[in-house]
């Protein structure tokens, strides 16, 4: 990815109630990042591709409450609850949609790069009826797997798929999944 002084975001509106945001930047970054913003059904969609041309797409869905990962290769969507800070991202990324601002400004260049260790809880699906319409869609005729966080997988366990998000407050996560022991 071209290197830069930081991610640089850019909104334009793609409808009445959406936004659409581009991330460029660092050269440890996904290789393309964009996220749509539906301020109507409160929803922030980021789609990825990463460096090894593995494509994911991650739903904030601030209405119900949930993060819902999705590999594109595969069948199979992992979904957790939302924390304070999902909401915080959120909320800043449906104002800044609502207000239609051209460039999301960012507080400084520096980002800073985390990992989290997310565990897909074996044989416990959601059911996907409470869930809402947005991970309905998302999640069509596949499998909705629970997700928690956890330290890490220890030594017993692999690694099974890492998903590389960043965001506007200059926050970039590497998050991996992992089983965890039945």
């Amino acid at each position: 990815m071209e290197g830069g002084n930081g991610p640089s975001d850019a909104i334009s509106a793609a409808g009445p109630q959406l936004g659409r945001i581009t991330l460029h930047g660092e050269q440890d970054a996904p290789r393309n990042q964009t996220a749509t913003v539906d301020v109507s059904r409160s929803t922030v969609t980021y789609y990825i591709t990463s460096r090894s041309n593995h494509s994911a797409i991650v739903l904030y869905d601030s209405q119900h409450g949930y993060v819902c990962y999705r590999p594109v290769e595969q069948r199979a969507c992992y979904l957790r609850t939302m924390d304070p800070e999902d909401r915080e991202t959120t909320q800043m990324m449906l104002s800044a949609a609502e207000q239609r601002g051209d460039t999301l400004l960012l507080q400084n260049n520096q980002t800073k790069y985390y990992r989290e260790f997310l565990g897909i809880v074996a044989g416990e699906q959601a059911d996907p009826k409470g869930l809402g319409e947005a991970i309905q869609a998302l999640c069509e005729q596949t499998s909705i797997f629970w997700v928690q966080r956890a330290d890490g997988p220890g030594k017993q366990r692999l690694i099974y798929l890492c998903i590389d998000i960043c965001f506007p407050s200059n926050i970039c996560v590497s998050i991996c999944f992992y089983y965890l022991p039945e």
